[in-house]
């Protein structure tokens, strides 16, 4: 019975220092695992400082230093492109000097007129270097330009060769725009021909149109070559218009009497009777 009063009187001391030696286990363990960096960055704020700002001073000085040189490196290539750009203006003006004809295209903005007359001077020029009004000598046959042909609807390209069939599907939407531009110009010059201001003369509409050739030649420009309908049943006008990179340009308007054309037709006949007698049959449908 004592023992068990004194051991019930001892117990809360026990309880007691039980909590005091965790406190002082807690204390010791916060004290010894606490990074030091905080403590040397209160004791320390002066010096710490000053080293991160002569670092960024480092560092800027650094960039302001490659800016300088590619500053210099800049103005090194516009000098030396000045230099280019005077050689080249003094090589135009010999050129210029020497071919004052031909290269005379520079346009004065104060006197439109003569700059009016020396761009339509350079275009006929352009016209008269293409093969409009004469044909040029060619090497080989692989460097002559052929043409393509065009209705209002269809337009027959023989870029991929005639193994496949020629015509064009769809009509891209730039070409077909550009040959309905120059079907519109020809049809208005063809209805307001030059001279005769006083005679009537039929009106014609984009319904004439028979077909058209053209071809670009990449250092010139590009030659058109329409057809349409005449006042009988075997003439036609003929209408070329050339665009020099450029305005389109008109360039021969005349009348085409095909009554008396002779038309060779050439096919082949071997191991091909049956087409060639097909072919005899629509032709003397269409054609006569």
């Amino acid at each position: 019975m004592m023992l068990r009063r004194g051991f019930i009187l001892f117990l809360p001391r026990l309880v007691g220092l039980l909590v005091v030696a965790c406190c002082s286990v807690s204390i010791v363990y916060m004290l010894t695992c606490t990074p030091k960096g905080d403590n040397q960055q209160l004791a320390l704020p002066r010096v710490y400082s000053l080293t991160v700002k002569e670092g960024y001073e480092a560092i800027l000085q650094e960039r302001e230093e490659q800016h300088r040189n590619y500053i210099i490196s800049l103005k090194k290539q516009i000098a030396q492109l000045k230099a280019e750009l005077q050689g080249r203006s003094k090589q135009l003006k010999n050129m210029q000097d020497q071919y004052p004809d031909t290269l005379d295209i520079r346009l004065d903005h104060s006197n439109p007129e003569k700059a009016q007359a020396n761009l339509l001077a350079f275009l006929r020029s352009q016209i008269d270097k293409a093969e409009v009004h004469s044909g040029v000598k060619l090497s080989t046959e692989y460097a002559a330009v052929p043409f393509e042909s065009f209705t209002l609807q269809k337009v027959y390209q023989l870029e991929t060769g005639l193994t496949r069939h020629p015509e064009e599907k769809p009509v891209r939407k730039d070409k077909r725009d550009e040959l309905i531009e120059v079907i519109e110009l020809a049809v208005g010059s063809l209805n307001n021909p030059e001279g005769d201001g006083n005679a009537k003369h039929r009106v014609y509409t984009a319904s004439d149109f028979v077909e058209g050739i053209y071809r670009t030649e990449k250092d010139k420009g590009t030659l058109y070559e329409l057809t349409f309908k005449g006042d009988t049943k075997h003439q036609f006008k003929k209408i070329v218009l050339f665009r020099p990179f450029g305005p389109v340009m008109k360039v021969k308007n005349e009348n085409v009497n095909m009554a008396d054309t002779l038309i060779n037709v050439i096919v082949p006949l071997a191991k091909r009777a049956s087409k060639f007698r097909q072919f005899m049959q629509n032709f003397r449908w269409v054609s006569i």
